[in-house]
Order: structure tokens, then C-alpha cells, then sequence
């Protein structure tokens, strides 16, 4: 625009002097910011990062860049004036935010109950992923926030929320579950990002705590075992972070179960494991005791191990795409394949978007093949999980091994959203599948949308185990030292029940277990799955038992108990009674092992049991801390320090060095959760 005297009116503008704001200005100018952010607040129906509602901050931040682009501010005079408002609400209120979002007791950090639809899910990715390259076109980035929660829900699994440090540069992937909250790129003159949140999605089963049970009217204990390690290695790795596992996370025989310990094992294979059983006081309540079950399963000679047909399930989808995520998995498999026979076949399948064969089986003797198959995958698109497991299963069935190891290790971060998505579906699937011989394992990596519910489902059913790879060193610990346990099945279905007897034993409490609970009735019913123990496998069961008469009895005793009791009890000598019920490979009808419990089992003092039972009940008691059990309640991780300290015996591999940094990483975290 060109004035009478030819000069732009702009350039006037452009060059007049900016005038000094007075006191009245800069009360208006406040009143207005405050004015919008007030109703902001009352017209904000929307939750928290839906498109109906927009985080203040992004919408100051698409206000300030729709200004400079269209340059609505055509005169630096008019653009300080209006600057200097925003500019300084912008700082406040992501400070704010953040504050908010990074308490270390702040809701952010609390455990919340949620579910969302597999569609919605992928509609919010493409939008959040349009609006980051919108923002990034325009010079910059946009504050990501999480998409609401979905009313529907989906019990027993429960979705943690919580908030952690991560990199500035983490990814929105192919998978919705895998959206992450950055700070926005400040524009120049504006101080760098200070902070930066992740919100983590995890589904655990949702489960109480055993109680105290009254052995007159309930004598009979009865459980699977289990010989999963995933629980441990995702509390230590939370920990490592800075926060305390969710409660439904912590499984506490997964927590004893990590552990190797030199339980003594069978002379041959014609019994496929040994238990032994010993009676001690309770560190944590003199009024009670300790009774420990220890197995160990007999340890196959690397000459009797049979062929191994495995096929490698890869999860390439776009939320894989992160160093803890595809890189580590690629890097674990690598450490496994090297483990194999020259006459051992590996396939690989991947699902991302659709199921897709990689590999077809391929004899370990051509392992450049099997490992420049490995190297050549990489991360992008949606989860189809149901069409990459029947892939899986077909391979795995046209290369089957009689006699032999056949086996799919399944690999992923999260869940299934392409497909079959209820882990009911999948169940009944690897159940049908499991009938046939073909068994399957599940290896769980990253953080952000970690379904431990799933893998849980899939590996109790697929006669398989389920593992946590946060590590290179874990996936050793798992895929090389522990190769032969993971892979050689010597024993299948393995149950074990208890009978107190009623006249020592007033009540007792199975510590753990509670997702391997089963009826009484199920002990002798050769239908009903349960877990497997592999080759030099060991599985620990401690229960908490009060004696007749103890003062920590926490049952009433019936008016009429000792009429039901009777005089003449058999056997009266005995604590109790331990059956194990097992099938040895290949057959449909079980077997059975028995041991009674006396006073030959019994230790009178607990620093004279020995290093191994010591440690593991340590292990026990930190579980139960992370879990809030009442029972351990007023002991210390002090206390729990100085037994562990004490049991560390040979520790070749560092893993009770590490437990010991843990139980000192819970105790500074105590009260934060």
C-alpha cells in the first residue's frame, strides 16, 4: 500500500519505534490472557488430548506459528506487544504442565484402568502423525497428547498409564499404542526443552493376593507351576527408571523363580525331577514358619537333546521401531541361532499390516542365511498378530521333528490389534494348536504398550514360557544359559498339591501362585493344562504356615473343631502332605510323586538353612513388598538387605549383586508409588 508521498505505509509501520507498553496496558493484556485461559478451562468438555479439546499449550502454539506464517504481525511494534503476552503464558503453562505430569505423586504416575478401541486407535495415530508432519513443515513440532480413554472395558487385563523421562527423538510408530508426548521445538530466543514425558500403556491381569487359609476346613492346596521370569525382569527394569512396578506387574514365583539356585536334582531321567522340602522359621513373624518346596528337573546331556524345529515370530509392526524394540530382538535371536545344532531348522515370520514368511524353514548349517534374514527386518505398519501366528503354525507343522523340539518363539511389545485381538481368541487358538505338538513361547520387549496379559495367555497355553528381553544380558541369560530349560520339555502338566494337616498346622498362605490357582478337583484330572518343567529347570513354592496354638492364628477356631477332628488322627506326626503330578513327554496319563513332610524337614534356626533357600525366601519378601502384602508390611528392605546379603553365595553371573542394588532402588522409591 503506497501513500500520497509514495511511501509504503507498511515501511512506516515496519520502522516506527515500538511504544513503551504503560501500567494500564499491561494489565489489559493480562486480564485478556487470563480471560481466555478461564474459559478455556470451562468449555474444555473434551478429555485431555482428544481433537475436541486441544492442550492450551498447543493451542497457543498453533495460534503463535498460524501468526507468523500468514504474518499477521506485519509490524514489529504491534508483533512485541502481542509477543511478549504469549510468549510468557506459553513458559507458564508448560511449565505448569509439566510440573503436573512429572510429580513423583502427581495422578499422571498413578495406575489407571483402560481400554481402547483397535479402530480408534488407528485413526488418532494418522491424525497425530499428519498433525507432527504439519508441524514440522511449519517449523514446528507439535505437542503430542494422548488420546482419551475408550469407556469400553475389558477385565480381568487392566491399562497401566504412567509417566517417565524418555529422549526428545522417540517416534510415533505404525501402532497407536505407541504414541508418545514431546515438547515442542521453541522458536528462536526461547530456551531449549527442559523436559520430556513418555506415557506407558500396559496390560497386566488384574489379581488379589493369596489369603490365610484354616487348614481344618481348608487342608487342600493345589497350583500349577511356573517357571516364567518376565515379571522380575520388567520390575527391575522399572525400577532401573525410577518408579515402582505396578502391583498387578509383580508375580512374586516369578520373582523366586529368576533365580538359579543348586536344588538338588534326580540321578536320571527316568524321574524327571527331585523335590526336596525343608521347614524354617519366618524371618518376618517368629509366630510362624517357612515351608519350602523346592524341584529340580533333571539336566538333559547335550548328546540326548533332540532336533529343534523353531520358527522365529517377529512383531516388524510400526511400534517396534526403537533400539529396546527390534534392534535388541534382532540381537537376541542372533545369540539363540548360535546356540543350534547344524541339523536344526529355523523359519521366520513377521506381521506388520499382513503375515509374511521371510524365511522359509532353513537348516542352522546355512546360518548366514538365517541370520542376513534376521538383519534385513525392519519396523513399519499395523499388528497383525492372529495372521502371524497361523503362519507361524503352518511352518512350524511342515517341518515338524517327531520326537523332536517344535516350537514358535514368538516376539513383540504389545498387543494384536489386527485380527483376532481378545486374548479368549488366541487362547482357544494355541490351545488347538498345542494338541498337535507344536508349542509356543513368548518373548516380551520395550516399554509403552507391553500386553503382559497376552503373552501371559498365550504361554501358560501354549505349553510354552513367557519372558521379559529389557537387556542384551537378559536375552543370554534366557536364550543361551537357559537355552535348554526354555526349549527341552521333560516333564508337562505339572501340579502340585498340599495337604496340612489340622492338627500342626493351624493356617498357612501360598505365596504367589495366584494366577496358577487350581480346584482340587483338577489335581487328577488329566485334562486340565498346566505348566511344564524343562531340562535342569528348578521351581520353588514357599507357603506361610502357623502352627497349632501359635499366637499369630489369625481364624477363629470352630466351636465344634476338635468333634470334627476326632481323636485318632493318622499320621499325626506330619506337617503335611506334598503330591506332584507330571506327564512325561508324549504321554496322556500322568504320574505321580508323593512326599511327606516331618519333623526330619524341619530347621530350627533360619540363619542355619542354607545359602539358597535364605536367598529365596529374600526374593519372596521383596516381592511381597512390591506388591503391598500385609504380611510383610512392617519389615524393612533393610531387613530384606541383610538376608540376601548374607545368602549371596557363588554368584557367577551377578544376578544377586543386581538384586541387591534393586531391593536398595525400592527402598529410595518407597512411598512414591
Amino acid at each position: 500500500m503506497t501513500g500520497k508521498n509514495g511511501f509504503d505505509e507498511l515501511d512506516i509501520l515496519r520502522n516506527a519505534k515500538a511504544p513503551t507498553p504503560d501500567e494500564d496496558a499491561r494489565a489489559r493484556a493480562l486480564a485478556s490472557a487470563m480471560a481466555a485461559y478461564d474459559g478455556a478451562e470451562k468449555n474444555s468438555a473434551a478429555a485431555q488430548g482428544s481433537a475436541g479439546a486441544l492442550r492450551l499449550t498447543d493451542r497457543t502454539i498453533r495460534f503463535w506459528r498460524e501468526m507468523m506464517q500468514k504474518k499477521l504481525v506485519a509490524a514489529p511494534a504491534l508483533a512485541g506487544l502481542v509477543a511478549l503476552p504469549v510468549v510468557g503464558y506459553v513458559g507458564w503453562q508448560m511449565m505448569d504442565e509439566l510440573r503436573l505430569a512429572t510429580a513423583p505423586g502427581g495422578a499422571a504416575r498413578d495406575a489407571v484402568v483402560e481400554t481402547r478401541a483397535p479402530e480408534r486407535q488407528r485413526v488418532e495415530a494418522r491424525q497425530a502423525q499428519e498433525e507432527a508432519e504439519a508441524g514440522s513443515r511449519g517449523g514446528d513440532d507439535l505437542l503430542m497428547a494422548q488420546p482419551a480413554p475408550s469407556p469400553e472395558a475389558a477385565p480381568p487385563a487392566v491399562l497401566y498409564r504412567t509417566m517417565r523421562p524418555a529422549s526428545r527423538d522417540m517416534q510415533i510408530g505404525g501402532d497407536a499404542m505407541s504414541k508418545h508426548i514431546a515438547i515442542p521445538a521453541a522458536p528462536t530466543g526461547v530456551a531449549p526443552d527442559l523436559y520430556v514425558a513418555q506415557e506407558d500403556r500396559e496390560r497386566f491381569e488384574r489379581f488379589g493376593t493369596n489369603p490365610v487359609r484354616a487348614a481344618l476346613e481348608n487342608p487342600v492346596s493345589t497350583f500349577s507351576i511356573d517357571v516364567d521370569t518376565a515379571s522380575y525382569a520388567f520390575a527391575r527394569r522399572s525400577l532401573k527408571e525410577g518408579f515402582p512396578p505396578p502391583r498387578d506387574s509383580v508375580r512374586v514365583e516369578e520373582f523366586i523363580n529368576y533365580f538359579p539356585y543348586d536344588w538338588a536334582g534326580p540321578q536320571d531321567a527316568d524321574i524327571p525331577f527331585n523335590t526336596t522340602v525343608t521347614v524354617t522359621p519366618t524371618p518376618w513373624n517368629e509366630n510362624t514358619q517357612l515351608m519350602h518346596v523346592a524341584i529340580k528337573g533333571y539336566d538333559v546331556e547335550q548328546a540326548q537333546k533332540p532336533r529343534s524345529n523353531l520358527v522365529f515370530l517377529i512383531d516388524t509392526s510400526g511400534s517396534m521401531n526403537a533400539a529396546d524394540k527390534l534392534p535388541l530382538l534382532k540381537n537376541s535371536f542372533r545369540l539363540l541361532v548360535e546356540q543350534l545344532e547344524a541339523d536344526d531348522t529355523v523359519s521366520i515370520v513377521t506381521y506388520a499390516g499382513n503375515a509374511g514368511t521371510v524365511l522359509e524353514p532353513t537348516r542352522v548349517a546355512d546360518k548366514a542365511a538365517i541370520l542376513a534374514a534376521l538383519d534385513g527386518l525392519e519396523a513399519g505398519g499395523h499388528t497383525a498378530g492372529e495372521a502371524g501366528i497361523r503362519e507361524a503354525y503352518r511352518l512350524a507343522e511342515a517341518s515338524f521333528v517327531e520326537g523332536g523340539v517344535n516350537r514358535i518363539m514368538l516376539a513383540t511389545d504389545g498387543d494384536f490389534n489386527v485380527g483376532q485381538t481378545s486374548d479368549e481368541a488366541l487362547k482357544r487358538l494355541v490351545e488347538d494348536k498345542r494338541a498337535g505338538g507344536v508349542y509356543l513361547s513368548v518373548l516380551g520387549f520395550g516399554r509403552g504398550n507391553l500386553n503382559d496379559a497376552m503373552m501371559q495367555t498365550l504361554a501358560q497355553n501354549g505349553n510354552g514360557v513367557a519372558a521379559y528381553i529389557d537387556t542384551l544380558a537378559e536375552a543370554e541369560k534366557v536364550l543361551v544359559e537357559e537355552a535348554s530349560s526354555s526349549l527341552f520339555t521333560i516333564a508337562s502338566d505339572v501340579k502340585i498339591q498340599v495337604e496340612f494337616n489340622p492338627a500342626r498346622i493351624a493356617e498357612y498362605r501360598l505365596i504367589g501362585y495366584e494366577t496358577r490357582a487350581l480346584a482340587r478337583e483338577d489335581f487328577n484330572n488329566d485334562r486340565v493344562d498346566a505348566g511344564d518343567v524343562g531340562s535342569g529347570h528348578t521351581v520353588t513354592a514357599i507357603y506361610e504356615v502357623t502352627p497349632v496354638g501359635s499366637p499369630a492364628q489369625m481364624i477363629d477356631d470352630l466351636r465344634y473343631g476338635e468333634a470334627t477332628q476326632g481323636a485318632g488322627v493318622s499320621n499325626a506326626d506330619e506337617y503335611a502332605f506334598v503330591k506332584i503330578r507330571y506327564k512325561a513327554p508324549g504321554e496322556a496319563a500322568s504320574r505321580l510323586i508323593e512326599t511327606p513332610v516331618t519333623d526330619a524337614n524341619a530347621v530350627a534356626d533360619f540363619a542355619g538353612a542354607g545359602d539358597d533357600l535364605r536367598f529365596s525366601v529374600a526374593v519372596a519378601a521383596f516381592g511381597q513388598k512390591l506388591r503391598g502384602t500385609d504380611a510383610v508390611a512392617d519389615y524393612g528392605y533393610d531387613r530384606i538387605m541383610e538376608i540376601a546379603a548374607a545368602a549371596r553365595g557363588a554368584d557367577p553371573f551377578g544376578y544377586r549383586a543386581e538384586f541387591l542394588s534393586l531391593v536398595r532402588l525400592a527402598s529410595a522409591l518407597e512411598g512414591t508409588r
